[in-house]
């Protein structure tokens, strides 16, 4: 879409495998960037803490050459523990200080909040990795432990405001904020002038909700959105199986969208009905050594999302 219009779609690095950066198989940061120009995408997320370098010189080089730019950051991190809050603030300050020394991706009508956003997600609990998309079992925190996650998340919502960057709350299948009781819990103890949302289609679904529902819900904290589709096929086997979210990517359960059972034609309404505008990031995790597809993945979701009115 052009940058007149109400959206953007931009994607991110998790398209192409990129969510533990110590995974040996990732591919170099320029190849990202390559094909997501491919692709025909004029911007993308910068992509978890460690991947691409911490260098605007080189990154805003790059960028430029390419006709892209940024549109969020990412804390993908523990956000429960209070010891960690030092590398938490030392990740907000080094993303938001790079991410707004880059050319700015363009405002849209209707937009909220000016891109770049700082993405927070929760992540790094075996007990709640292997117990993603499973309301009934897994483990909640107890009121110190969410007190301390808030206090947390705060921390760095408040740091990333003195960068001049919105910070947006994103649910992850797998960490502490996943379920519709977190999600509302959250939203009760976050409040809207210190940070958005960042709901996801994707893991709304893959843990249960109807994501429709979940964005009219909470369409006045809604700064940005993420969009993926699932497998319904592999969903319901993998939701049998004792399995860690991202293993459950590599077996395919996040498909292009079109292809899986999230109901778009219903989101595009939805969305006009509100008057969203901004940008919405394309997101198909996988395995990074199966990426071959990535760029017919990529066209198939785009061509799908234009067909459907985005």
């Amino acid at each position: 879409m052009s940058q007149t219009d109400p959206i953007t779609l931009t994607c991110a690095p998790c398209c192409w495998g990129v969510d533990d950066v110590t995974n040996p198989h990732l591919p170099a940061w320029e190849t990202v960037l390559d094909q997501a120009a491919q692709a025909g995408f004029g911007g993308l997320e910068f992509g978890p803490y460690g991947y691409m370098p911490l260098d605007a010189g080189v990154v805003g080089q790059a960028l430029s050459d390419r006709g892209l730019s940024i549109v969020a950051g990412t804390i993908f991190d523990d956000l429960v523990s209070p010891a960690n809050r030092g590398n938490l603030l030392r990740q907000t300050d080094e993303i938001c200080a790079l991410i707004t020394a880059l050319p700015a991706p363009a405002i849209h009508p209707g937009q909220r909040y000016p891109a770049p956003y700082l993405t927070v997600m929760d992540w790094g609990h075996d007990e709640r990795d292997f117990a993603a998309g499973h309301s009934d079992r897994a483990p909640r925190l107890d009121p110190n432990a969410w007190a301390g996650m808030i206090d947390n998340i705060r921390a760095i919502a408040a740091r990333a405001a003195e960068h001049g960057v919105r910070s947006v709350i994103h649910p992850h299948a797998g960490g502490y904020i996943e379920f519709a009781d977190e999600i509302a819990r959250l939203a009760g103890d976050i409040p809207a002038d210190l940070a958005g949302m960042c709901l996801d289609t994707g893991h709304l679904a893959y843990s249960g909700m109807d994501p429709v529902e979940a964005l009219r819900r909470y369409w006045d904290r809604l700064d940005y959105i993420h969009f993926k589709d699932i497998d319904p096929a592999v969903h319901d086997r993998i939701m049998g199986e004792h399995i860690r979210f991202f293993d459950a990517c590599a077996q395919g359960v996040m498909c292009p969208i079109g292809r899986g059972k999230i109901d778009y034609p219903a989101i595009a309404k939805l969305l006009t009905q509100l008057g969203y505008g901004g940008y919405i990031t394309i997101e198909q995790e996988r395995d990074p050594q199966n990426r071959a597809s990535v760029l017919d993945d990529l066209a198939a979701s785009r061509r799908f999302l234009r067909d459907t009115g985005f």
